[in-house]
């Protein structure tokens, strides 16, 4: 199998190519040639230079690498070309096995506006909003008079929390509709813009469900993802305080019918907002695995990367949502090279790196001596704790995050300390404006 990715998912997916038997090949760019994840795979190749159009996102280069190295299967990790539909057709026509859904199916979802056209004809609440690819500033502005302000512009492509613009009335959105429209072309190569109501103070919870070919799918619960910087989440935590089972066992399975009501196959993700009457609304399907996927495996004892792998190999899902059960706790935290005050990313060499070993998973891309370069996400690595509950999870994160030491380079290390330290977090009383009302540390 060649993963088509870096760092710590690519490491991650070996570890469960290796315990499955299968021989791994490692893409690389110059500036990751001796990155660990090279070090580990049974093959690698140079795809070309440090800037990411010129390598991990070259779909031919990965194309002709998978074809060198005669692999079977190419697994797109997250990011880069996970999400890329033309790249998911280029190796179904070569005849090699795409880990991820029908290219169809990506192309669907991946579009935002589409996606909720789905969604909402299989009964899943969407945000109220405004359906249809707004075409001209005049549209726009008449759609969200109709509509009525605070709204959320959006890019139909987005993602990562790229392309979203708040607009309280009439002049926000005329100085926000060309500028998002832009900068959703630049990134997505689609600038293509609708709006939707603003849920103020919301939760953002996804839900993890598993489809094989068969016809047959699974949820495995829910993720609480509120806690975000700049629409970019930094810690996570399963299952999610805010939900109790009733409301849980609801979501869950309004997440799973969405998924099969569009026939998708393979690991999937359902992200929905909750306001603050826990009302609940769909608000993309990311049609990969997510980065933050290791506290589903510590509560449930699945392993996602196995059964993506699995899936695509055309085997019948054999676990039966009964076999699923919650157990425990599990917080992520992402450690990032980056100010903790202004999140400016700090790229650097990594001159001390000391991680403790015991009662925490550790998914890191990097290891002492090791750079973190400018060219790519500033993600240093995932720590994960997990506990009989969530108080037991959160007093191991505490102990861990003491243990670690980072020179060389600044990291949000303080950040995520602070968070661990708030009472609204422990509490389980937080929002996506978390950050923003209850940390002192940063200026956001």
């Amino acid at each position: 199998m060649l993963i088509a990715n870096r760092g710590e998912i690519a490491r991650r997916i070996m570890r469960t190519c290796r315990e499955l038997g299968i021989e791994t090949v490692a893409v690389y760019s110059e500036a990751d040639k001796d990155a660990p994840f090279v070090k580990e795979a049974d093959h690698g190749v140079l795809i070309g230079p440090a800037q990411a159009k010129q390598s991990y996102l070259d779909g031919e280069k990965i194309i002709e690498a998978a074809k060198e190295k005669q692999a079977d299967a190419i697994h797109p990790g997250y990011g880069f070309l996970s999400e890329n539909a033309a790249f998911a057709e280029r190796c179904k026509e070569e005849g090699i096995c795409f880990i991820g859904p029908q290219p169809e199916v990506m192309t669907m979802m991946g579009d935002k506006i589409q996606a909720r056209k789905k969604m909402d004809e299989a009964g899943v609440p969407i945000v109220p909003g405004y359906n249809g690819k707004l075409e001209s500033l005049d549209e726009a502005l008449s759609v969200a008079e109709s509509l009525g302000y605070p709204l959320m512009l959006k890019a139909s492509a987005g993602g990562g929390g790229i392309g979203m613009e708040l607009v309280r009335d009439e002049e926000e959105l005329k100085k926000a509709f060309a500028s998002t429209m832009k900068k959703a072309d630049s990134f997505f190569g689609d600038g293509s813009l609708f709006l939707e109501k603003w849920i103020q103070n919301p939760r953002h919870i996804e839900v993890q469900v598993v489809c094989d070919q068969h016809g047959n799918g699974i949820h495995l619960f829910e993720r609480e993802c509120s806690i975000q910087r700049r629409n970019q989440k930094i810690l996570e935590e399963s299952p999610s305080p805010f939900l109790d089972d009733a409301l849980r066992a609801e979501l869950c399975e309004t997440a799973l019918k969405g998924a099969q009501n569009i026939n998708y196959t393979n690991v999937g993700t359902m992200e929905f907002i909750f306001d603050d009457h826990q009302n609940y609304y769909f608000l993309e399907m990311n049609t990969r695995l997510q980065v933050e996927h290791p506290v589903t495996e510590e509560i449930t004892g699945v392993d996602l990367v196995a059964l993506q792998i699995k899936i695509a190999a055309n085997e019948v899902l054999v676990l039966q949502q009964d076999d699923i059960k919650i157990k425990g706790h599990a917080i992520e935290n992402r450690l990032y090279a980056e100010d903790p005050k202004t999140f400016f990313p700090s790229p650097g060499s990594l001159e001390t790196l000391e991680l403790p070993k015991d009662g925490v998973r550790l998914d890191f891309g990097v290891e002492q001596g090791n750079k973190v370069t400018p060219f790519y996400d500033p993600m240093i690595g995932k720590i994960i704790t997990f506990g009989e509950d969530r108080k037991a999870a959160i007093e191991q994160m505490k102990k861990v995050l003491e243990e670690i030491k980072v020179q060389g380079i600044k990291t949000n290390l303080p950040l995520l300390q602070e968070i661990l330290d708030s009472k609204a977090f422990r509490d389980g009383n937080y929002t996506t404006k978390f950050v923003e009302n209850h940390l002192t540390l940063q200026n956001v």
